[in-house]
Parts: C-alpha cells; sequence; structure tokens
C-alpha cells in the first residue's frame, strides 16, 4: 500500500499497515494493551486509536472481548478497520471515527475497560512539522481532559488504563480519582529514570494509591529483558494488581 509500512507485533500475531509519515504505533501501544486487565466478555473502549495497533495487540491477546476505537482522522479510522480485518479480528474489533470530547450517542455509555495512549507532549517546543503527527503527540493542553473522559465512559468496578510521559504524571494524577490508582514506571534499562508510566484506574475502589515496582525494558546491550520480552513477543499480560 503506497505509503505505508506492513509491521509485526506479538512475534507475527498481528500485521498491519501504518503510515510511513505521521505517527507511528510502537512499544507504548503493546505495552498499553498488555496492562488492561480485559477478560472474555469485556466491552472496551480505546481512545484515539490511531492504526489499531492497541486494540488489536489486546484482541489477539484477550479471545471474547469486544473493542471499539475511536480515531478522529477518518483515514487512519479506515486504515485501523481494514487492519482488523486482515488480522480475522473485524468481528470483535471495530473503529469509529469521532472526536475523543464529543462521542457519538453510541459511545456515550460506560465499559468495563478504557484506555488511551493521548497526546502527552505539552504545547510549548518544537512541534513536528507533518500535521497529522503533531496531534497525535501534541495535547494542545487537554491531557488531564483525556484522562478525565476515559475515567467518566469508565463503569464502576472496571478499568481505566493510560501510558504517559513519566514527567507528566503529577499533571495527570491530578485528573483522576485519588484512590484506586496504580502506577507502573517503565525503565528503559536499570538505574536509568524512567520515560513512560501505565496508570491505571479501578474506578470506585477505595484502595490507596500503589507506586508499583517498575518494569526495566532493555538489558545494559540494548536487548529486551525477558520480562520485556514475555508482553512484547509473546503476547503476555502486564499486571498493575
Amino acid at each position: 500500500m503506497t505509503g505505508h509500512s506492513e509491521d509485526a507485533f506479538l512475534d507475527g500475531r498481528v500485521r498491519l499497515s501504518q503510515p510511513v509519515r505521521g505517527f507511528r504505533s510502537g512499544l507504548d501501544a503493546v505495552m498499553l494493551a498488555a496492562a488492561v486487565p480485559a477478560r472474555a466478555g469485556d466491552e472496551i473502549l480505546e481512545l484515539g486509536a490511531g492504526s489499531g495497533v492497541g486494540s488489536l495487540c489486546l484482541a489477539a491477546r484477550v479471545p471474547g472481548c469486544k473493542i471499539v476505537g475511536v480515531e478522529i482522522d477518518p483515514n487512519l479510522t479506515q486504515l485501523a478497520n481494514d487492519n482488523a480485518s486482515a488480522n480475522g479480528l473485524g468481528k470483535r474489533v471495530r473503529f469509529m471515527a469521532a472526536d475523543v470530547f464529543d462521542l457519538p450517542r453510541p459511545l456515550r455509555r460506560s465499559f468495563d475497560r478504557v484506555f488511551c495512549n493521548p497526546p502527552f507532549h505539552a504545547t510549548e517546543g518544537a512541534r513536528p512539522p507533518e500535521a497529522r503527527r503533531a496531534r497525535a503527540l501534541h495535547d494542545e493542553g487537554r491531557l488531564p481532559d483525556w484522562l478525565a473522559t476515559g475515567v467518566k465512559r469508565t463503569a464502576s468496578g472496571g478499568t481505566f488504563t493510560a501510558i504517559l510521559r513519566a514527567d507528566r504524571l503529577r499533571e495527570s494524577l491530578g485528573a483522576v480519582p485519588e484512590l484506586g490508582v496504580s502506577v507502573l514506571p517503565l525503565w528503559p534499562k536499570k538505574r536509568e529514570p524512567a520515560k513512560r508510566v501505565i496508570l491505571s484506574v479501578r474506578k470506585g475502589s477505595r484502595a490507596p494509591l500503589k507506586l508499583l515496582p517498575g518494569l526495566i525494558l532493555h538489558e545494559k546491550d540494548g536487548r529486551y529483558t525477558p520480562e520485556a520480552d514475555a508482553i512484547l513477543r509473546h503476547g503476555h499480560a502486564l499486571s498493575l494488581d
């Protein structure tokens, strides 16, 4: 397909097309999908689905769940639906072109699981010259709104999960409930500061905030650690319980 690359995830269990230019999903989307504690029968909402990497990796890991992804770019939405069909997941995973902050009426309800990889770069600083990539990466000051929307669409007892820049954790915690929150750092290598964190909210929980031990992604030589490899290649879950 012109202007697209064919990429493989979960050791080839998920294969899909992504734009060569613009925002491209990778490790963040796979880690996020692994952290969603979905079960068969769950109804799941992804906010900002892109070309569908997160939803399709989650559906491949959890047979029987149903996912709807929301993506503002109609071209990416069509691509994501094509990717779902190509992976034999079109009956369980579908994508809709819509604004996360103005969801169509059928999606203005509660879901068992909600997850997102929101734009999390602040508005200051250099912006990518490609407009779609800029929109996918820069939050225009609305990162708290993404998180609040995700929590709002989560059913009582369900979970909202997001992957974020570590240096925006304090701001993010102000947008979610005080209780029922778990934070898992993703360390690039041992003894290096985390660049990403996974934030999970169990709606209605009275448990105090938990800062979890975290996951080291790479060995000294750059190879994935066995723990990261189990998630990225073998489709294991990433537990935040």
